[in-house]
């Protein structure tokens, strides 16, 4: 009878923690509002993405996501220990990151999968005021760090103006509009990356991408095709992971959320 028992209460509490991940899972309705939204900015970046003239609107945060990959580039060469030379911005929404040394088998998948991360920190926070505040000292000092890198005036212009509407932002109505912003930045973030993996790496096989020169890095082990593939789905698990993490973490009200992001700065 006690294996018996035991199974019982592996199956007793097998089902306890299905449940309690259901439970954590389950969505608020302030949360309902912010999937919602998050499926509306996702829609909307799909649809101007490459529309004429209207896609002018979505440039200048295609720019910050490059700014964000060639910043993931240099924090990983500086983790192992390179010098870093400059980081560049051109107005094509492309980008570069010169270095000496480092560790190139790190460096090179960084960008894509460091950006990606990023941006799905960021989905995860814009499910808390207070915790989109701290997420937006976090890529505040992202762009910091890219200004100091930056040898081209673009690439400075981008840092001080995203630096500078979060700062408004922060200041107006406690931080609400903070919250919308670093969600929209971060859904952007995740999707730039997704498509410029396929676009680059699958479709269109750029030799010069960071998968080509990772292939050859490998010993053309694996194709820059195949590489695309296996980031594009770990960074398609970035953000799944942070809307669920999301949705487990900040289980607050709206008028708790503004009361906790009263008490942190302005």
């Amino acid at each position: 009878m006690a294996p018996i028992d035991s199974y019982d209460h592996y199956l007793v509490a097998r089902q306890a923690v299905q449940d309690n991940v259901a439970n954590n899972l389950a969505p608020t309705d302030d949360q309902k509002t912010i999937l919602i939204i998050i499926g509306v900015y996702t829609a909307a970046i799909l649809v101007l993405w490459n529309m004429p003239f209207i896609k002018i609107v979505l440039a200048p945060f295609k720019l910050l996501t490059v700014g964000l990959h060639e910043f993931s580039h240099a924090i990983v060469g500086c983790l192992t220990c390179a010098k870093i030379e400059s980081i560049e911005i051109d107005p094509d929404e492309g980008g570069v990151t010169r270095m000496r040394g480092g560790i190139p088998m790190c460096t090179l998948p960084a960008g894509y999968l460091g950006s990606s991360a990023i941006g799905a920190i960021l989905v995860m926070c814009g499910f808390n005021i207070l915790a989109s505040k701290i997420a937006s000292i976090f890529l505040g000092v992202c762009l910091l760090f890219t200004l100091w890198w930056a040898k081209n005036w673009l690439t400075r212009i981008i840092g001080v103006v995203f630096i500078g509407v979060m700062i408004f932002l922060w200041w107006l109505a406690h931080g609400v509009g903070l919250r919308y912003f670093v969600l929209f930045v971060g859904v952007m973030s995740c999707l730039y990356c997704l498509w410029d993996i396929l676009d680059d790496l699958v479709f269109r096989k750029a030799y010069e991408s960071d998968a080509s020169k990772f292939a050859k890095l490998c010993g053309g082990c694996m194709s820059s095709r195949v590489w695309g593939v296996l980031w594009f789905f770990i960074s398609l698990a970035f953000f799944v992971s942070g809307i669920l993490i999301g949705l487990a973490a900040f289980k607050e009200d709206m008028q708790t959320q503004q009361q906790q992001a009263q008490g942190f700065g302005w």
